[in-house]
């Protein structure tokens, strides 16, 4: 990708102006001899000048000889290609900057937002389900079609899309990927997305990853290798298709709380954040189970101890766990209870 070449606008400029005094100059020299010449100072001269290059031509000042006027006639030229040339550079600079926006090159100041390398149809699912729960993404894709796909589909304060080969880890940094919350691999094959992370990883440090797998028997493997979450497409599918075989309502559930609500009717599973004075702080969980029923009508049914880089999930924990800054509340919910909850716990869902 090129760069604007302001260098080249700025000396295509300083060279017209050089040759332009040197002209006035020669103007001067030619007409200041004749009693019968109007410009006889640089003053004139280069009033005449900008009158001719401007197109005004007020005919005030004008040379009277026949050698003045050969110069004269040298700056009528030259004001059609100054015109000619300034506004070429311009343009091209301006269509310069302009791809350079659309493929990212300026960078995105997006904080705890999800990367994704890689653009597919699955990949256009995810994004879904991510702007329909709030969430920035920004997407790496080493094809230029895809750039016009995806800011077509999707608005930039939701979606930064940069192009760039994969491998190329100093431009990730355009996509801030240190204050990314997770980062989405999205390659083609499982082999890829763990050489990739592999690689990622020397890189870049205490970065989550996610990887969906193809062969669930390496989901130890890439989880050696340091990726947060490796998800089996092909085993969570089977188990859901079970679950629609020998218990249907179930199933359809299952599906529903897996997805962000679209309407009142749908239920979301959610995490939020305990953060500093929330009134839940210190309270049992017994207690706050009721309360969030009553005030929300919201289902809590687990909670998730952090510390440090350790994470406890506590499935329906016992009435006696306390709840404390830093915990994270899992509950269901649905579509209506999100936006007081918002409110409640003044912070975006999920993990932060």
């Amino acid at each position: 990708m090129k760069k604007p070449n302001y260098v080249r606008f700025f000396i295509v400029v300083a060279a017209f102006i050089v040759c332009y005094v040197a002209l006035l100059a020669m103007l001067i020299k030619i007409e200041a001899h004749n009693p019968e010449a109007n410009i006889k100072n640089f003053g004139d001269a280069l009033w005449f000048s900008i009158v001719t290059l401007t197109t005004v031509g007020y005919g005030d000042l004008h040379p009277v000889t026949h050698e003045g006027k050969m110069f004269a006639s040298i700056f009528l030229l030259a004001s059609l290609g100054f015109y000619g040339v300034i506004i070429g550079q311009i343009s091209n600079i301006m269509s310069t900057i302009k791809e350079h926006n659309k493929l990212g090159m300026n960078g995105t100041n997006f904080t705890n937002h999800v990367v994704m390398i890689g653009w597919s149809d699955f990949g256009k699912a995810v994004v879904d389900q991510l702007i329909a729960a709030g969430r920035s993404i920004a997407i790496v894709t080493k094809e230029k079609d895809n750039i016009d796909i995806i800011q077509e589909f999707y608005p930039k304060k939701n979606v930064f899309t940069l192009f760039s080969d994969y491998n190329n880890f100093e431009y990730l940094n355009k996509m801030n990927i240190m204050d990314s919350s997770i980062v989405f691999v999205n390659l083609h094959d499982d082999t890829e997305k763990l050489v990739y992370v592999l690689n990622l990883k020397k890189h870049f440090d205490n970065l989550n990853f996610v990887v969906t797998l193809d062969n669930a028997n390496l989901k130890s493997t890439f989880q050696s290798a340091g990726v947060t979450y490796a998800v089996s497409k092909h085993e969570i599918a089977s188990r859901l298709l079970a679950s629609y075989i020998f218990e249907p309502d179930v199933a359809i559930y299952s599906e529903e709380i897996i997805a962000y609500p679209q309407t009142d009717e749908h239920y979301d599973i959610k995490q939020y954040k305990v953060i500093e004075n929330n009134p839940f702080i210190d309270q049992f969980y017994d207690k706050v189970f009721y309360d969030m029923k009553k005030e929300f009508n919201v289902i809590l049914i687990g909670i998730v101890k952090v510390n440090g880089a350790e994470r406890k999930l506590m499935k329906n924990p016992e009435e006696t766990v306390k709840i404390a800054e830093g915990d994270y509340l899992i509950m269901i919910t649905n579509k209506n209870s999100v936006i007081k909850l918002k409110r409640f716990f003044n912070v975006e869902e999920g993990h932060l």
